[in-house]
Formats: C-alpha cells, structure tokens, sequence
C-alpha cells in the first residue's frame, strides 16, 4: 500500500498547477492527502472528500477555489466520522484490500507550532485520535503536524512530546519519524502495518512548487 502527503502551500506556484498534478497522478499512491489544497489542483482519483471551502466562511484573504484537507483514493468510503474540526481536518473509514483504515487527514496548528493556538489545536486532536482509535479499527494520521520529529529544524518539545505519547497509547507507529526537515507525516496503527517492509520517498526537495516536500510510504 502506498500513502502520500504534500502541503501544497495554497497553490502559489499555480502556474506549475500542471506539473504539481502530474507528480501526484505518477505516485500511483492508494491514499493521498493534500493539505493547505486548493480544489484545482484535483488529481485523477474515483473517490474525494475535501475539507470546506474557506471563502464560503466568509474568510476573505482565501481564494473561492481553497480548501484545508483534501485525501483522494480509489478505495470505497465506508463511512465518515465526526471531528473536533471540520474545517481543518476530516476522517473517512476506507476499504482497503488489507481491510478498512479510518484515515485522519489534517493540519496540526493552521499558524504554525509557535502559535498560541497550536497547544490548544494539539490537545483537541489528540482527543480526536483517543476516540477514534477506542472504534478498536486501524486508523492512519496523515497530513501537516507542524513538527519535525529527527532533528531540530522545526519543533517544540510539548508538541513532540504530546503526538508521540499519543501514538504510543493508541498504538500507532510514525512510520516518517526519522526523516529530515520533515513536518508532514504518516502514522498508522501497528497492526495495519504488522511486520511489513516500509519504503519512503520524498519529492519538491528544493522547494519549488510549494514550501513543503511531498512524502510517500511503501508498505
């Protein structure tokens, strides 16, 4: 199974909106999530559910077309699940061929991990992930943490400390942990992966077409 994530930094390099969805329709990735997204940038998948649109909030400084989440597959939804925040985050229960994934695509912190709002966003989404790991079905968190978790580039102690006790209780496994200058991630829980061998890739290394590098795990 391969899932991917990319912050596509609100479409800014939108002159590039060709190459951006060509590079996500050649990851021929099962799940993939998109966060900071924009609804033009729509790679050919059967199935998307999307965060709102931000402009029908009323919040202008978006552009019509903007969104915060979007995750796109092939697989059927068996199901949605209520979250703590609806316009940054969604969860759809999947059908996979190893058997359904409530998949949790989200941006941790919409300001950044030095925000005031960061503790507060943190703290509700770890409430999101207790209760829906207690489902007792396997769950994937992917999207924008905010965090780097091997290194110092980008990172707050509470933050880190607060998702990593987390995964432990729920027994998820970041399976990104030890990439570098990497604040967009992948955990999955334990037994979904089971002993299988993971691969990872990353893409936009040098930052052209968003502030963010795209990841990719194989397993």
């Amino acid at each position: 199974m391969k899932i991917a994530t990319w912050n596509v930094e609100r479409l800014k390099h939108k002159s590039a909106l060709g190459e951006m969805r060509r590079i996500c329709e050649e990851l021929n990735a099962d799940i993939l999530v998109l966060t900071e997204t924009d609804l033009r940038l729509h790679p050919d998948y059967r199935c998307a559910y999307h965060t709102p649109l931000l402009f029908e909030h009323k919040l202008l400084y978006y552009k019509p077309t903007e969104n915060r989440v979007s995750i796109f597959t092939n697989y059927p939804c068996v199901s949605s699940y209520t979250i703590y925040d609806a316009d940054t985050s969604l969860c759809v229960e999947l059908k996979t061929e190893i058997g359904d994934l409530l998949v949790y695509g989200t941006i941790i912190g919409i300001y950044g991990n030095r925000h005031p709002n960061f503790k507060q966003d943190l703290e509700k989404q770890v409430n999101d992930l207790k209760r829906l790991s207690s489902f007792g079905k396997p769950l994937c968190i992917i999207g924008d943490y905010s965090l780097s978790f091997s290194d110092n580039w980008y990172f707050t102690n509470y933050g880190r400390e607060t998702l990593l006790r987390s995964f432990q209780e729920n027994h998820l496994r970041l399976l990104t942990a030890d990439v570098k200058e990497c604040i967009d991630h992948i955990a999955v829980s334990e037994n979904f992966v089971g002993s299988r061998k993971i691969t990872i890739r990353e893409w936009n290394l040098d930052k052209s077409l968003s502030d963010h590098k795209g990841i990719i795990v194989n397993f």
